[in-house]
């Protein structure tokens, strides 16, 4: 049997302790090809199991809190960590685990949310651009006069004009975000409007639309489902820097960005009260983003082998 240099390279990671050759069995012919190989990163199934768990925490909230994240005692304020308060008190006495399992489903609503309308608007805008030269130059433009505004403070610009609600926080970060996908996806239009198959279903009278729903979107689905999951991370840790900056949420919504930001002038008299909800958001952010690593990895041949 003659291995090509990717297969080579792919079996010396997969070597048993005698430094035999152990192929995987799993090929590009197998059932459920890309999501097998995902299964076989440890770094991404521990990932998803945390994400499991956080949204869990987040769906059932009620069951998995034991009080009100609104909750004020004023007569247990800034407690430590402890048998009835898991994760401390804040300065008004709300238990911060409560807080913290409710602040869990406004970063995945929002992280979501703004996947779906990023990715939806992004992907259209991006194959109208890149199959129809004429719309091309002009949407491009725009796509580069928002880009040219750093993210967070364009964010900011549109909160300050819509308000603080959280369908404006979703609202504000699709419209930063899109432009990515719009690049992602006009460059693989581009690239796939030149292919032989384009050219034939044009020849036997397919119109623009069918063409790229069927030939050029569904060959653009790999990067884009890969920066999708990059996009919730991003979006999730925007709300929580908005939230911080008091320009997110309102401010009797629990979350994560305004409970550090409520808990840094006690650092060092009530360290719980940022530490937990930080580390909620940091590892959250790390597990979409291993995720994201381990899908590029999957749906990418050619940066596996490397």
């Amino acid at each position: 049997m003659v291995l090509t240099d990717a297969e080579l390279a792919s079996a010396r990671r997969r070597q048993d302790p005698a430094g035999r050759f152990r192929l995987s069995s799993i090929t590009p012919t197998s059932k459920y090809y890309w999501v097998r190989l995902v299964t076989e990163n440890p770094a991404a199934v521990v990932s998803f199991v945390f994400l499991l768990i956080v949204t869990l925490l987040a769906v059932f909230a009620p069951l998995f809190a034991p009080f009100d994240p609104n909750f004020v005692n004023p007569a247990d304020r800034l407690s430590g960590p402890s048998s009835d308060y898991w994760f401390g008190t804040d300065d008004l006495g709300r238990d911060i685990y409560s807080r913290v399992v409710y602040g869990a489903r406004v970063s995945l609503l929002v992280g979501i949310t703004v996947m779906i309308g990023a990715t939806t608007i992004g992907a259209l805008l991006g194959l109208v651009a890149g199959f129809y030269p004429r719309i091309d130059m002009p949407l491009m433009r725009i796509m580069d006069g928002l880009e040219a505004f750093p993210s967070i403070l364009l964010a900011i610009a549109i909160m300050a004009a819509f308000g603080a609600a959280i369908e404006n926080v979703i609202i504000a970060l699709s419209v930063v975000y899109a432009p990515n996908i719009v690049r992602l996806v006009r460059g693989t239009t581009l690239t796939n409007s030149r292919e032989l198959y384009v050219d034939s279903a044009r020849v036997i009278g397919m119109r623009d639309w069918p063409i790229m729903r069927k030939y050029i979107l569904r060959n653009s689905l790999s990067p884009l489902i890969v920066q999708a999951t990059f996009v919730v991370a991003f979006a999730i840790l925007a709300e929580a820097s908005l939230s911080f900056l008091g320009a997110g949420v309102p401010p009797d919504v629990p979350t994560w960005g305004s409970m550090v930001s409520a808990g840094q002038p006690r650092l060092q008299q009530a360290w719980w009260a940022s530490l937990f909800p930080g580390i909620f958001l940091f590892a959250t952010v790390l597990a979409i983003n291993l995720i994201g690593d381990a899908l590029r990895d999957a749906l990418d041949p050619r940066s596996r082998d490397r």
